[in-house]
């Protein structure tokens, strides 16, 4: 049997539609048939060189939600029927020093969904049952897509950025928009940076009822207790430095980011943190989702056929979305 996906050959260049044999469950492993898949500005990155050496050819995609329809040997954890979500993180090693330690978003032999394993810009997709959520049937497969890669990272941005009251977010895109929504219902101020002269997206974040909005240039009302970077671009590092107030911290959120430029130590002084995120793990998914059947978020979608996967990407990389992209292999 066969399915169509949408493949990176070579990256730098456009995925190719192809016709795949549709992928057989290994032992702990479940066939999930793809409802819906986000695309993230990781994808991106990958298609575009930032991220070195993917097992090409490769299926992209790492917000995967869809339905298990077959079981490998020893799989037991989800019954046929139910619905999963697929997100960033595959498989651990489970032995080395970060295994060990809790930190598997550290491991060093690592295997990620659109990245070293294939992923869901396809009809079907495989994983490790060990690594899948499952999803709630309340919340439809498209909205629920981008809480596996832009809701998981953004949740972890948001537990690295401690307690603060007066929250930045710079880039206000799938990510920043889901994390807008949690941060507010924990009581705190919101402050969104949007690339300048975006008046759409400051409108957009104004709709969710953060405080301020405004440009990335701009310095905002009052100083902020801590900033988290979606943005990829490290010239926003000294801007943020800026923007918070001593023993704030500033938080990158991205897998890639730009160079950081050379700034002065008396705008990282008096106990101002920089720190990044890397990846996510399963105790990570476990909180988050647990956390959204408390607090209700709604995420905004741009739905797209698979066969225009090429246009969504162009798109985001353009700055042309509100909220996520998302390809539905099924319309």
């Amino acid at each position: 049997m066969t399915m169509r996906a949408m493949v990176l050959e070579r990256q730098r260049q456009s995925l190719r539609r192809m016709q795949r044999p549709r992928p057989t469950p290994g032992p702990g492993q479940v066939l999930v048939a793809v409802e819906a898949c986000g695309v993230c500005r990781t994808d991106l990155h990958v298609l575009d060189g930032d991220l070195p050496d993917p097992a090409l050819p490769l299926v992209l995609g790492h917000e995967v939600v869809g339905v298990v329809r077959e079981r490998g040997r020893g799989a037991e954890r989800f019954e046929i029927g139910m619905r999963v979500g697929i997100p960033w993180l595959g498989w651990t090693c489970g032995v080395c020093p970060y295994c060990r330690a809790g930190r598997e978003n550290l491991c060093e032999r690592a295997g990620f969904h659109g990245y070293t394993l294939d992923g869901g810009f396809a009809e079907f997709s495989v994983a490790d049952e060990r690594y899948c959520f499952p999803i709630p049937t309340t919340t439809p497969s498209d909205r629920a897509a981008p809480l596996l890669c832009a809701g998981l990272i953004g949740y972890r941005s948001l537990r690295a950025a401690g307690d603060a009251r007066r929250l930045g977010l710079y880039g206000f895109g799938a990510a920043a928009h889901i994390v807008a929504q949690i941060a507010r219902a924990e009581g705190r101020e919101v402050f969104a940076f949007t690339r300048p002269g975006d008046a759409a997206s400051q409108a957009f974040a104004r709709r969710l009822g953060v405080a301020w909005a405004g440009s990335s240039d701009e310095a905002p009302p009052e100083p902020l207790d801590a900033a988290i970077l979606f943005a990829p671009v490290g010239a926003l590092v000294p801007a943020a430095l800026r923007a918070v107030d001593r023993g704030g911290t500033v938080v990158c959120a991205g897998i890639h980011m730009s160079d950081i430029p050379a700034f002065p130590y008396a705008w990282l002084w008096q106990e101002r943190v920089v720190r990044s995120v890397a990846n996510l793990t399963r105790r990570d998914g476990d909180e988050f989702f647990s956390l959204l059947a408390r607090v209700p978020v709604a995420t905004e979608v741009t739905p797209y056929p698979l066969d225009e996967a090429n246009r969504a990407l162009d798109d985001l990389r353009a700055g042309r979305l509100e909220g996520a992209a998302v390809l539905l292999p099924r319309t």
